[in-house]
């Protein structure tokens, strides 16, 4: 087990755990699956799960619609925080599940690594099934919520990116945003902006947090780690993004702002034309900036070079099952409907602004309905459309001391740095970190 993990569980121990597992949780891991199961004969089952935010509403819409064929099927879902339930998950699993619900959602980024540090932690999805669904999902979410082939989650949302505009901010500055293929095309079109309104073309926490420079890596195919799980961040392309960012940065067209909150001001107030992020950030603006309806539109992220791709993802998540549970193949039952029914999976998004990984979905009206708070545009087969040439983000168990190292480099070129030398000198600590192979080139 890696270091950070070693380092989380000694953190995560001192946590004081909530047995929450309607069975109470037996932490016997070789049973999966035998107990729990719906028999039909009408005796009750009570799933456990834990999620957090607008995924909670997601979870009770479906079970209501699943009851109508399992009556006897009940969910008890537990609202904690997203880290509260990392910081929940690692301590059950480090003590062989005691405490674990039947369900539990996972970020993505965190599920190779769950699996690498806990072997026997969760359910092998593939064992009982779940392969037969796997053309329904884009390859890159399947990639994802696989592990040596096969599938220890099922997957949920995901966060196809593009950049957010203000419609009136272009317009009054003479810009037309179809037009902008290129970062180069957009770093012309935010000096023009800027030059005529005042606004800077984007917002980022320059020295806390990189979305845009993990959307670059993204689109360009390459991540800080590759496929092998060596540190990559020193590959020409990571430069070249870098490198990218600071033209932006010298040029005064990024806002510096402070985190999240920094992020949806400037949204609000307009002193950035441009948003760059996951499709769910629509669900921010619409509630931030309703004043603004009307003045917004979505094109893709722009490419590195003409005719490049330009489809990236920033987020998402997937449901896992603990091997400790009792109910599994009631769980699988209920999960499998959720992750491939359409009904549901529209009202995720609909209701609770979750972006769809099923594919079956995106030929219905939603998708190819304008949105009126996007002057009619329909934004959402634009996102949709990009899904299948997402490439995979390759985070291993150690993503987020690479994080770490990433924010450290990127704060380091902003300052002054050289882009090269910041992510070599980020890649020797990630190195000693983690004990990975750094990439020469």
């Amino acid at each position: 087990m890696k270091k950070f993990w070693s380092t989380l569980m000694m953190a995560t121990c001192l946590s004081v755990v909530v047995a929450c597992s309607g069975n109470g949780g037996s932490g016997d891991t070789g049973n999966a699956g035998d107990a729990g199961a719906d028999t039909g004969d009408g005796e009750q089952v009570t799933l456990t799960a834990w999620a957090w935010n607008v995924n909670v509403g997601a979870l009770e819409a479906a079970i209501e619609l699943y009851q109508e064929e399992n009556p006897n099927v009940n969910l008890e879902v537990q609202d904690f925080g997203r880290l509260d339930v990392y910081d929940k998950l690692s301590t059950g699993l480090a003590s062989g599940g005691s405490g674990l619900p039947d369900i539990v959602l996972v970020e993505d980024d965190r599920i190779h690594g769950y699996v690498e540090a806990f072997a026997n932690g969760f359910v092998n999805l593939s064992e009982m099934g779940f392969d037969e669904h796997e053309s329904v999902f884009p390859s890159f979410k399947n990639e994802l919520a696989s592990y040596d082939g096969d599938f220890y989650a099922m997957p949920f949302d995901a966060g196809p990116t593009g950049l957010f505009y203000r419609t009136d901010i272009f317009e009054a500055a003479g810009v037309n945003a179809e037009e902008i293929e290129t970062w180069d095309d957009l770093f012309v079109a935010g000096e023009a902006i800027k030059a005529e309104t005042g606004s800077q073309i984007m917002p980022l926490d320059m020295y806390k947090d990189d979305p845009i420079f993990r959307m670059m890596l993204n689109q360009e195919g390459i991540y800080y780690f590759d496929e092998n799980g060596n540190i990559d961040l020193t590959n020409p392309k990571a430069v070249n993004a870098m490198e990218t960012l600071k033209k932006f940065a010298d040029a005064d067209l990024i806002k510096d702002v402070d985190g999240w909150n920094g992020v949806v001001s400037s949204t609000v107030d307009g002193s950035v034309a441009t948003v760059p992020f996951g499709a769910w950030y629509y669900g921010t603006i619409i509630d931030q900036a309703s004043e603004t309806s009307g003045n917004w539109g979505v094109v893709p992220l722009p490419a590195f070079e003409e005719g490049g791709n330009r489809a990236a993802n920033l987020g998402g998540a997937a449901w896992m099952i603990p091997q400790s549970s009792e109910n599994v193949e009631t769980a699988y039952d209920f999960l499998e409907f959720f992750s491939t029914s359409e009904e549901v999976q529209l009202i995720a998004m609909q209701d609770h602004g979750l972006f769809p990984s099923l594919n079956t979905v995106y030929d219905s009206e939603v998708f190819t309905t304008g949105v009126e708070f996007f002057d009619g545009q329909p934004i959402w087969s634009e996102f949709a459309a990009q899904m299948e040439d997402v490439p995979t983000a390759y985070y291993t168990d150690d993503y987020s001391l690479a994080l770490d190292e990433a924010i450290k480099a990127q704060a380091d070129v902003f300052l002054g740095a050289e882009p090269k030398k910041a992510l070599e000198e980020a890649a020797e600590r990630l190195n000693s970190r983690s004990q990975r192979e750094v990439n020469s080139y």
